[in-house]
């Protein structure tokens, strides 16, 4: 008997073994309820490599990125199997890699892709550059901005355009905390440039000898999430707090971020205050690990409109945050049971998308991630 009991649990641990973990998305294809909104959520694409961050060009087709240098497409729900560009130079280790894609404000006429990734030049770096979509790809590259301070972790970057045509960037602290409150490194800010990479010249700090011209807040210790409310335009970010080697834990933050200001990383964090330095609309610890962040916008889900949602790393979870402009009216978790979660975007079909990162290395990855899926409402 106590052979075929071992037997017995062998075959048993084998069949587990070949199961997705436990929390990876149970629940997929069943009717979930939040807040009065019933919705289901449904795989787009899986056997993805950390997708990063998601768009939508105006014909409909998901243009999107991998960590490890791969632009990526989905049209008429069908992955291509070739990428849009497999770019040659990134360098992808730790957190860093091909990270934001944006597209031009002006993209059906001039068809602009930007990209921000990681690279390696005497040590690692980002770079901003710029590529036009022709029938055979990304082409004609331009770079916008290079050697922006990264590093294995604090690496940025999220890239999007505001509705003032500029692009806006945000740059980590590259593990050198200091480096954020200081106005000749563009390490722990928010740059603001014009759509070739020259500097606008209301920028806050034009003119300023002692300060980078390309500026636009600082004191950050690494956004990666950042989209404008409708209606104020005001500028929200999602930022990540110490880590335990440069501070307590926790201390994640979401941020209104506004020309000129300093949100005070490392001379403030969490909910510590000082006068000049901007203290978090919203703070949390134990750590959540915020990747992304964005303004629900459409009429599929009304009880969204004006949300912003944001997806966590080590959270495993999306958070919906219910705002009257400045004010947090009441957050939740809307979603969990997925593992690592970095983008949240609005799809043109109104539908809610999120991606997984646990293929990153720090999760426990099903056999179908890393994946994007969407919520779509329950009927």
């Amino acid at each position: 008997m106590k052979i075929y009991s071992l037997i017995a649990l062998l075959v048993a641990l084998g069949v587990a073994c070949n199961e997705p973990p436990a929390g990876r998305g149970a629940g997929s294809g069943e009717v979930q309820t939040s807040s009065n909104v019933s919705y289901k959520v449904e795989k787009v694409a899986g056997g993805l490599e950390v997708p990063w961050s998601i768009v939508w060009a105006p014909d409909g087709r998901m243009i999107f990125t991998e960590r490890p240098g791969r632009v990526r497409v989905i049209e008429k729900g069908t992955l291509n199997p070739k990428p849009l560009l497999t770019l040659t130079d990134v360098e992808s280790t730790g957190e860093a890699g091909l990270m934001g894609v944006a597209l031009h404000p002006q993209f059906n006429s001039n068809q602009f892709v930007y990209l921000s990734y990681a690279y390696t030049s005497g040590g690692l770096r980002v770079r901003v550059v710029r590529y036009r979509e022709a029938a055979e790809g990304l082409v004609d590259r331009k770079v916008i901005m290079e050697d922006l301070p990264a590093a294995r972790a604090h690496a940025g970057c999220r890239i999007r355009f505001g509705s003032d045509g500029k692009l806006y960037v945000t740059t980590g602290d590259a593990t050198n905390r200091n480096l954020a409150q200081q106005l000749d490194s563009l390490a722990g800010k928010t740059l603001r440039l014009n759509d070739d990479g020259t500097v606008p010249q209301d920028n806050p700090f034009v003119g300023r000898q002692d300060a980078r011209p390309e500026i636009w807040s600082l004191g950050h210790r690494n956004a990666q999430g950042l989209d404008f409310q409708p209606g104020t335009n005001l500028m929200f970010q999602t930022e990540h707090g110490p880590s335990g080697f440069d501070g307590p834990g926790g201390g994640d933050e979401v941020n209104i971020v506004e020309k000129g200001k300093n949100y005070g990383w490392p001379t403030i964090h969490h909910t510590q205050t000082a006068a000049g330095l901007e203290t978090p609309l919203l703070e949390y610890t134990p750590a959540c690990a915020p990747g992304s962040g964005a303004f629900y916008r459409g009429s599929v889900f009304p009880q969204f409109k004006g949300n912003f949602f944001f997806g966590c790393l080590r959270g495993e979870r999306v958070i919906r945050v219910v705002l009257d402009g400045r004010r947090v009216v009441s957050q939740e978790n809307l979603l969990q049971n997925y593992g690592r979660i970095r983008e949240v975007a609005e799809g043109p079909d109104g539908y809610l998308y999120f991606s997984t990162s646990n293929r990153d290395g720090r999760g426990r990855p099903a056999e179908d991630d890393d994946r994007i899926l969407r919520l779509v409402p329950a009927k």
